[in-house]
């Protein structure tokens, strides 16, 4: 498969600094579709998996190191959408770029509303998939950032003592200390140094950040 309308040398340098090492799996049956997609991706210094079918995906082992998937509409057993959908339903949220042969309205409006970051139809522009997968891999690193401060929170919400856990929801609900010691039955001064020790412990500077912590964790403000 040609793709259309090159992409230039300093455009490729360009994207190459922002991409280098990130992995994309094409899942396509036509395999001139898969090797042309792979020699584009490689050459701005992409690692690409290419597979024939959805089914072939899952069996690969690769696929937990994917950092998004161009993914045809069209495709022998389970579609492109059924598929999308079907990771959702697993927890698997690895940006996807949906690349059709056929203009259908209706099957792109329904792949975007479903999360898809872009719906390319063919024959692609080398331009239009470089910017599809520059924007997926961006969506991948922030989502990958978020899982990994999550986890870091939790961990350092776990080293809290309930006392600490109980006061931090009080916190968050803007309760100054006097507030919280006549809530909890403690002293002000007690009150004080839990609220310090629990903010240490979070690595949280100010209120507002302690309040972003807790949402991020799921934590319900105590008024």
């Amino acid at each position: 498969m040609h793709l259309t309308c090159p992409v230039g040398r300093e455009q490729r340098a360009i994207l190459n600094t922002r991409i280098t090492n990130s992995v994309v799996c094409v899942v396509d049956d036509d395999s001139d579709v898969r090797d042309g997609l792979r020699q584009l991706l490689e050459s701005v210094g992409l690692v690409c998996i290419t597979l024939s079918s959805t089914a072939e995906f899952l069996r690969n082992k690769r696929i937990g190191d994917a950092n998004c998937l161009i993914l045809d509409v069209r495709l022998p057993g389970t579609s492109g959408l059924d598929f999308q959908k079907k990771l959702a339903e697993a927890h698997i949220n690895i940006p996807i770029i949906f690349m059709s042969g056929h203009g259908d309205i209706p099957m792109a409006v329904q792949a975007m509303k479903r999360g898809a970051v872009e719906f390319l139809t063919k024959p692609l522009r080398e331009q239009d998939v470089l910017d599809a997968v520059n924007a997926a891999l961006e969506r991948d690193r922030v989502m990958r950032e978020q899982i990994k401060e999550l986890q870091n929170l939790q961990t350092r919400f776990k080293a809290l003592r309930d006392r600490e856990r109980e006061i931090m929801t009080f916190a968050v609900a803007g309760l100054l200390n006097k507030q919280i010691a006549a809530k909890t039955g403690l002293t002000e001064a007690t009150v004080k140094v839990h609220r310090h020790n629990l903010m240490k412990k979070l690595g949280a500077t100010s209120v507002p950040e302690l309040v972003r912590m807790a949402n991020i964790l799921g934590i319900a403000s105590t008024q």
